[in-house]
């Protein structure tokens, strides 16, 4: 009984145990988990082998596999078969990215350094890569940010936190930032040889700022530098297949343009017409000299393919003399040296001044090559050789006193020479001369001698300016005492012209009262007469005839004399001897305590009056008596 309970026990437990061992054997041998942020990497104990030169199997061959199990529940794995282990996913962080080294795949092509990019779901579907015929080494294609299951077997992924064992620096993984004052110069490391004859590798299109390596290198892209730049932004770029220097921006300052000068671009084709014989000008774009230049402001351009040129468009001071203007166009100028007619040598300053207008700054730079070269090949030996020419045909001096007709004339002649290279003269002025020593000691000896000549004759001026000084001083001294003599004077005039009209008019009284006197003694002989005999009366007449005749004789002698007086000495002498008489009878002075000065042509009035009294008593002297009656 008890054998049978054991053998039943037996049954029963091998019909609960197989199921189980079955069950055990099913999941616990064949069955792997994977976890979320997780893939499995399986390897393949055994099986075909791969071909040689090959390290992932994608046709069941032992070894690793190229698919990967993503997380979940996975079936009919036997471990016996199949090992499957647990690898992180690749995490690429924001502002970061990743490289990738592929370890199999096809040979790269000898004139390639990065891997075509194929179509693989970015590296995560490695039997896609595989079969597109991936490429093995570094990759043109790269992981931005995000999270990637990525098969360790075929792929090395580079990351920030691993590139130190990979050679690189983290920096390189980050995406590149390009300053808004900054451009960048971009040097592509593969692709197709540049043209020959070119400098940089040409403009291709669509590869969206180097960010997709392959259609560069599909469009025909050439490695080296290239004329394309990087603009201000962020960009995800390979640096396997580019490498980006950052450069200020070409500043063209306020009152300068840029005259661009390219050295690659489109085929040279001369836009500057069949009258512009010294030089050639091109479309923006082309290799040349622009035809249009550029205006003040900031521009992103690849200076490492082209050349600025700055031209003022203000005007140009250039001076040949020992001094230099802030653009130092003019520091190896010097004073020009001249020879003149006669055999003396002197130099002279010069100030040249040009203007280019903005139109002509393109032309400018198309015949010169630079605004250095306008100055050394053009201005220096134009404004030189002028000057010494000019010297030889005058002498030093004869140079010397024409120096605004030399600065008329050199501005004429340097205006016209340099006006057929597109260049306005403003102006031609001249500076200091040193002529010779020896010649100047001279003319300075000269003018010293002059210059004290004048000093001398000024100082005769002065001192005679300083006697009329003095003189008038002393005059306005005695002003007071001459303003008193001379209203003395006028009194003592007055005064004798009062007595003169009192002597007239008592001549006047002597004479009537005489013809009166005549007549009362001819009226009283008459009337004596009448009363008298007849003899009595002719006595009485004849004799009142008598007295009366003699009183008319005597009235008439006073009246000749005074006419022959006047006749003699004028009536003014006759009238001042007059005066002078009746001053003197009356006690009067005729000349007073101060007397008047005259001037250089004749005396004052004392010395008149003296003169014609002197004069009228000399007449009076010599005048015949008038005989008694």
């Amino acid at each position: 009984m008890f054998e049978f309970i054991q053998a039943h026990l037996l049954l029963l437990t091998g019909a609960i145990v197989l199921p189980g061992l079955a069950i055990w054997l099913i999941f616990g041998l064949g069955t792997w988990v994977i976890r979320e942020g997780e893939s499995g990497l399986i390897i393949r104990r055994f099986g075909r082998q791969l071909s040689p030169g090959r390290l992932v199997a994608r046709k069941g061959e032992a070894g690793y596999q190229a698919r990967m199990l993503p997380p979940g529940w996975h079936f009919g794995l036997w471990r016996w078969q199949y090992k499957v282990v647990r690898v992180p996913l690749v995490i690429v962080r924001p502002g970061e990215m990743a490289l990738v080294v592929a370890k199999d795949g096809e040979p790269l092509p000898a004139e390639r350094i990065l891997g075509e990019v194929v179509e693989c779901d970015d590296f995560q579907d490695a039997e896609a890569f595989l079969t597109n015929r991936g490429q093995r080494g570094r990759q043109a294609g790269f992981l931005t940010a995000g999270h990637y299951r990525i098969n360790p077997a075929l792929f090395d992924v580079v990351t920030t936190a691993n590139a130190v064992k990979h050679g690189m620096d983290a920096s390189q993984l980050r995406v590149f930032q390009v300053p808004a004052d900054r451009v960048g110069i971009v040097t592509v490391l593969d692709g197709k040889p540049v043209p020959a004859g070119d400098l940089a590798g040409p403009v291709v299109e669509a590869h969206d700022s180097f960010q997709n390596p392959q259609v560069f290198i599909d469009a025909g892209g050439s490695r080296g530098l290239q004329e394309e730049v990087l603009m201000s932004g962020s960009w995800n770029l390979n640096p396997w297949f580019v490498q980006v220097e950052l450069i200020p921006l070409t500043e063209i300052p306020i009152g300068y343009v840029g005259v661009v000068v390219s050295y690659v671009g489109r085929e040279h084709v001369d836009v500057s017409g069949d009258s512009f014989t010294h030089g050639d000008l091109v479309e923006k774009g082309r290799k040349g000299v622009w035809v249009e230049p550029l205006l003040p402001g900031k521009h992103p351009l690849n200076t490492r393919v082209m050349k600025v040129e700055l031209v003022p468009t203000t005007n140009i001071v250039l001076n040949w003399a020992n001094r230099t203007e802030s653009h130092k166009y003019d520091d190896k100028l010097s004073s020009i040296h001249v020879r003149s007619k006669d055999g003396f040598g002197f130099s002279l300053d010069v100030s040249q001044i040009i203007h280019i207008s903005m139109k002509n700054a393109p032309r400018v730079i198309s015949r010169v090559g630079s605004m250095q070269n306008l100055v050394d090949h053009v201005l220096q030996p134009t404004v030189g050789n002028y000057f010494r020419n000019s010297a030889q045909e005058v002498t030093v001096l004869e140079f010397l006193s024409a120096r605004s007709d030399r600065q008329k004339q050199a501005f004429d002649a340097i205006r016209k020479a340099i006006q057929v290279y597109d260049v306005e003269c403003i102006d031609t002025l001249i500076g200091d001369i040193v002529p010779p020593a020896e010649l100047m000691k001279t003319q300075t000896d000269r003018k010293i001698a002059e210059e004290l000549q004048r000093t001398y004759e000024v100082q005769r001026m002065a001192e005679v300016k300083r006697q009329d000084l003095q003189r008038e001083l002393a005059i306005a001294n005695i002003q007071a005492e001459v303003v008193r003599s001379e209203q003395q004077v006028r009194i003592s005039e007055q005064n004798a012209r009062a007595q003169v009209e009192s002597a007239r008019g008592e001549a006047l009284s002597v004479k009537a009262r005489a013809e009166a006197e005549a007549e009362s003694v001819r009226m009283v002989g008459l009337a004596k007469a009448d009363a008298e005999s007849q003899t009595v009366l002719k006595v009485g007449a004849a004799k009142a005839e008598a007295e009366a005749g003699l009183v008319l004789k005597v009235g008439a002698a006073k009246a000749e004399a005074h006419r022959q007086g006047q006749d003699a000495l004028g009536a003014a002498g006759y009238t001042a001897v007059q005066i002078a008489s009746i001053l003197g009878e009356h006690h009067v002075k005729l000349v007073p305590d101060i007397s008047v000065g005259g001037n250089a042509q004749g005396g004052g009035l004392a010395e008149v009056l003296i003169g014609r009294m002197l004069a009228s008593s000399a007449q009076g002297l010599s005048a015949p008596v008038p005989p008694k009656s």
